[in-house]
Order: C-alpha cells, then sequence, then structure tokens
C-alpha cells in the first residue's frame, strides 16, 4: 500500500489487535475475516485472559474501540466489528444461555420472575434470542447501563 492509500478495514483491524497484543505481551495469533455481519478479528493463543479481561470486559471495550477506529463516521450502516479471543464469545454464549435455562425454569416452578445478573446489551440480546421460541416464558430488560439486567418470567404475569 502507498503512502496515499487509505487502509482497508480489515488493515485497520488488523493493525489495532496487532499492537494490542505486543503491547500486553501476549502470544496470539491474529485472524481478521469478513463476515455477513461486518468483520470479525480473532486472538488465537493460550493464555489470552488478560486480552479478555474480567467478566470479558475488556474484550467488550477492544471491540468498542475497533468499531470506532475502523468505522470512524458511527453511521448506523457500518458494519459490525466483532472481536473475540481463544473462543471466549461462543463459550460465554453457552454460558449465559445455559443460566437462562435455569431461570425460565426456576421462574415456571415458582411462578416468579427471575433476575439474572447485570450484563453488556450483546449478552441479553443473546437470551433474548435463545428464549424467543419458549412461548412459556418472556423476557425484558430493567435498569440503566451498565447494570441493566434481564428478567425472565412465566408467560402472562
Amino acid at each position: 500500500m502507498s503512502d496515499d492509500e487509505e487502509p482497508t478495514p480489515e488493515e485497520l483491524l488488523t493493525e489495532l489487535l496487532e499492537e494490542i497484543v505486543d503491547a500486553l505481551d501476549l502470544d496470539g495469533e491474529i485472524i481478521v475475516e469478513t463476515t455477513e455481519d461486518g468483520l470479525l478479528g480473532r486472538v488465537e493463543g493460550d493464555e489470552l485472559g488478560l486480552l479478555i479481561g474480567r467478566r470479558g470486559q475488556t474484550i467488550d471495550a477492544v471491540q468498542h474501540l475497533a468499531q470506532r477506529i475502523v468505522y470512524p463516521d458511527g453511521s448506523p450502516s457500518s458494519p459490525r466489528v466483532a472481536v473475540d479471543a481463544g473462543g471466549y464469545r461462543a463459550r460465554r454464549a453457552e454460558e449465559i444461555c445455559a443460566e437462562a435455562d435455569d431461570a425460565a425454569e426456576e421462574a415456571l416452578e415458582t411462578g416468579r420472575p427471575v433476575e439474572l445478573e447485570s450484563m453488556s446489551a450483546a449478552e441479553r440480546r443473546i437470551v433474548h434470542e435463545h428464549l424467543r421460541d419458549r412461548s412459556e416464558v418472556e423476557t425484558h430488560s430493567e435498569g440503566e447501563e451498565p447494570d441493566r439486567r434481564l428478567i425472565i418470567s412465566a408467560s402472562g404475569d
């Protein structure tokens, strides 16, 4: 690429992830691919906990930063930038779906709404979508960020 060419979104994401991995002194391979939703940047390797952070807070912040750097106009039509490390996002989705299933069963057994721990908007969306086809339960969110919580209740409550 010559000096007057703009870097592609893929190049911008790759460069950002390389800088972060280097700054954290991690040993990870960076893979950037275009998906139907936008761009996915993955860091593969061992001991990526520092990049993931407590409850995914660091990787969520990196993803937010990547979105702003790769698509600085912030247009709602901009493709989505997702960042993952060591398969964290899939593991976390499995965990919160299992928690949602347990909470749904509890709500059905007790007849009382069950409040899940606070989670990010993306994680709440996973739960809403996971339980959407279960007509016997319904979901909604309450509270203000960053303490917004998902509530699962038996339908008709």
